[in-house]
């Protein structure tokens, strides 16, 4: 398979993982999990901004683990497609939810990345037989990045 284009920018509106998860290591991620070329952010924010995002774009009052805002909502299906997104990672949400699933908070960003990676290219898990697609794709990305076990 052909290597996709990526333009990729990592901002760290939040700062706390800047020496955690280096640039570098994030488009790793994000490679493993893109089929089209792609333009996104990946953008580290705080539990202000996290529940601030999530209150006005899902009108859920919380923090959530990351949040996918696409600029195409349809699935890519050609790989001359550009794939145009925003990643949102809450700093606060990823931190706990590592902690509580005693996994490492790079096991958790990878998965998270690789989660909004999926969404911006079309992918969802509303429906049942969704979730069970992306869930496997999801397993096969973060085995072949070595950080889950076959």
């Amino acid at each position: 398979m052909a290597t996709s284009k990526l333009t990729l920018s990592v901002q760290y509106a939040d700062p706390r993982l800047v020496d955690t998860l280096p640039r570098p290591e994030i488009r790793r991620w994000v490679k493993a999990a893109q089929f089209a070329p792609a333009e996104l952010v990946i953008r580290f924010v705080d539990d202000i901004e996290g529940r601030t995002l999530n209150r006005d774009y899902r009108g859920k009052d919380y923090a959530t683990n990351v949040l996918t805002f696409a600029y195409d909502e349809a699935e890519v299906v050609m790989d001359t497609d550009i794939v145009r997104a925003d990643i949102v990672l809450c700093v606060d949400v990823l931190l706990s939810e590592a902690q509580q699933q005693a996994i490492s908070v790079v096991q958790h960003a990878a998965h998270l990345i690789v989660h909004g990676v999926l969404h911006a290219q079309g992918y969802d898990h509303e429906a049942d037989d969704e979730a069970a697609e992306m869930e496997a794709l999801e397993d096969e990305i973060l085995v072949g990045l070595g950080m889950r076990k076959a």
